[in-house]
């Protein structure tokens, strides 16, 4: 199993998503002689998950069913154990795009926090390209180190445990692009320039503030970089339902179905003009925003070294 390569069969030691509902999935390292506890019941790894395919449909003891799921960074995105604040999906999109990464693309990181966008860049630049990620605490260096093992990436990626604010990304000169999630990004860009191959590499900082947006752009002025500016990506999620309208009174229906065709002559056209008129009502389907929605979750600022 890997989280860059799809594996057709659930193996020991593989990390599977457990899938009950859109709205309740969950992971699980799949372990011979385990079993993992659900609302539909136990499921056990050997005789209900290892050596079956992914996607596949389980049954669990009490007769319930839920599927097993091959791991993407997209789930591992809403699955993952928050060791930090994370970044999601709208995001981590615009990120990769903006920073023109694709496969054998070097990137630098920090901080490397709980990894979701640590797997999204690595499952980008692979084969061939790599993940340099730098994390200020040590435990959540650990952490991440242990995780990249587990999920079969490990050699996509470095993982530092050091203060990218002192110390820098520890690569010079060779890397295709920058990302930057830390509290004072600004005193970052410097090393941040220097981790960048010669000329046209990228660099993106999140922050959630307007003033750390602001220190940082004058700091990338400063350094040289061009081509600056800042976007905020919200999501708006519509819900799809059923509603009824009534139907607009726009004179004579004799007129009117005369204007379109109708053949009241017809007995059954006679019936359903009948059953229109007395009902007065129509249904279709709707979208509509929620009434609540994630607000503002932060600023995304993108430069060229020049």
């Amino acid at each position: 199993m890997s989280f860059v390569e799809y594996g057709e069969t659930i193996k020991d030691g593989d990390t599977a998503i457990v899938f009950l509902g859109h709205e309740s999935m969950f992971p699980v390292k799949v372990q011979h002689g385990t079993v993992t506890q659900t609302k539909y019941g136990v499921i056990r790894h050997s005789t209900d998950l290892i050596g079956k395919k992914y996607g596949s449909k389980v049954t669990c003891s009490k007769g319930g069913w839920v599927f097993i799921l091959h791991p993407t960074p997209e789930l591992w995105t809403m699955n993952l154990p928050h060791r930090t604040q994370i970044l999601y999906s709208t995001d981590i999109s615009i990120i990769t795009m903006m920073l023109e990464l694709k496969p054998g693309s070097v990137v630098c990181e920090s901080g490397t926090g709980s990894g979701s966008l640590s797997h999204a860049l690595i499952r980008t630049v692979a084969p061939t390209g790599h993940l340099y990620t730098v994390e200020f605490h040590q435990q959540r260096a650990e952490k991440a180190r242990e995780e990249f093992r587990e999920h079969g990436v490990e050699h996509l990626v470095t993982v530092t445990n050091q203060d990218v604010c002192k110390n820098g990304f520890g690569v010079s000169n060779i890397a295709d692009a920058v990302f930057l999630d830390i509290p004072s990004p600004w005193e970052a860009i410097g090393h941040a320039k220097s981790a960048l191959k010669a000329e046209g590499g990228r660099i993106c900082s999140f922050s959630p503030c307007i003033e750390q947006v602001q220190r940082t752009c004058l700091a990338m002025e400063e350094y040289g970089f061009t081509e600056i500016n800042t976007l905020e990506i919200l999501l708006r999620v519509y819900n799809v339902r059923t509603i009824s309208l009534q139907i607009p009174d726009l004179g004579k229906a004799a007129e009117d179905n005369s204007s379109t065709g109708f053949d009241s002559s017809n007995p059954s056209n006679q019936g359903s003009l009948c059953a229109n008129l007395q009902q007065g009502t129509v249904q279709f389907k709707s979208g509509v925003p929620q009434r609540e929605m994630v607000g503002h979750t932060g600023y995304l600022t993108f430069a060229t070294k020049s």
